[in-house]
């Protein structure tokens, strides 16, 4: 068996969201049609890989974005919970560029500390439960390929760990599109490469590509 393990840890697909909720960990909140096509996509673009093990956050939009991956495979879908959104007190609002939402005092309490972050669930605890997730996969795969299908912030949070960089960040910066891959390379159980691939580019829109500029109205902080 080979010592090389490779781990891609995925970026769910565009979501139906016309309201611009931040929907986080609420139930309910499906793929659109387009973030349907982005899974396919993807799908395909690992359809040759040696591909053992598959497993999604608990949301609907993950395990909808895997679905094909496992199938393509002929492998069952693993849930695994921590792979799970990061906790946000502003779930279930609108909180976005240019909405107003950081000038209503009643948000202030929630926005003092950005490096704990205080409006949310504290970036170290997203690194232990990310890490554990890919150790796990790790293990569940191991000499083969995995795929994890997870969300926005925990991905890059958990990369930018690994790569040591400060957890704190500018959201606009992330390197983390929709249908994207972050992929963990593994030899034997330590981290050899990190690397970043978009196998569903050209379906996304440009606004919500990797280092877009914010456009009003259209940057809300969906939670994904």
């Amino acid at each position: 068996m080979s010592d090389i393990t490779v781990v891609h840890l995925m970026r769910h697909g565009e979501v139906a969201n016309p309201d611009g909720i931040l929907y986080g960990r609420l139930a309910g909140y499906h793929l659109s049609d387009l973030g349907r096509r982005m899974a396919d996509r993807v799908a395909e673009h690992l359809a040759p890989r040696d591909v053992t093990y598959v497993v999604a956050s608990p949301l609907e939009r993950a395990q909808e974005t895997a679905t094909p991956i496992a199938k393509a495979h002929g492998l069952d879908l693993a849930t695994d919970g921590r792979l799970i959104e990061a906790d946000n007190v502003f779930q279930g609002k609108t909180f976005g560029v240019g909405d107003g939402a950081l000038k209503r005092p009643e948000n202030w309490k929630h926005l003092v500390n950005p490096f704990k972050p205080s409006w949310g669930e504290p970036y170290v605890d997203q690194v232990v439960r990310m890490m554990g997730a890919l150790d796990a996969a790790k293990d569940a795969a191991r000499g083969h390929e995995a795929v994890l299908v997870s969300h926005q912030l925990p991905i890059w949070i958990v990369r930018s760990y690994v790569e040591k960089r400060r957890l704190w960040h500018d959201p606009r910066r992330r390197q983390c599109t929709l249908a994207s891959l972050t992929t963990f390379t593994y030899q034997g159980d330590k981290i050899v490469s990190v690397g970043y691939s978009e196998p569903a580019r050209d379906l996304v829109p440009p606004h919500l590509l990797a280092g877009a500029k914010p456009v009003k109205g259209k940057d809300k902080a969906f939670g994904a």
